[in-house]
């Protein structure tokens, strides 16, 4: 079974940093885009940031320049160094994977991790 696992949330002061870490496992022919979205309580849930295969990159407005996403294709692994971290980045953030695999093409989200930034 296919599926992705977070891990690297946490509470954290404002000014902080933190990386979140996403790995795909199971039985995996290709990993196509990989992203972070986030939901912050009583809000939908946003774009972040994404990868493609080929590590192109597409980031929100409101964490360019303080957030990087980055991706290891030989792990199936997904990384986002957020830095210079907001009260308003709290949220539970989720990783995204399109994912080619015995079943076919498809797209998976991670379970969430939480995290907290205090002013």
């Amino acid at each position: 079974q296919v599926q992705l696992v977070e891990s690297g949330g946490g509470l954290v002061q404002a000014g902080e940093s933190l990386r979140l870490s996403c790995a795909a496992s199971g039985t995996i022919f290709s990993v196509y885009d990989m992203g972070w979205y986030r939901q912050a309580p009583g809000k939908q849930r946003e774009l972040v940031a994404t990868i493609t295969s080929g590590r192109s990159t597409n980031y929100a407005d409101s964490v360019k320049g303080r957030f990087t996403i980055s991706r290891d294709n030989a792990k199936n692994t997904v990384y986002l160094q957020m830095n210079s971290l907001k009260p308003e980045d709290t949220a539970v953030y989720y990783c995204n994977a399109q994912i080619f695999g015995p079943g076919g093409y498809r797209e998976l989200w991670g379970q969430g991790t939480l995290v907290t930034v205090s002013s």
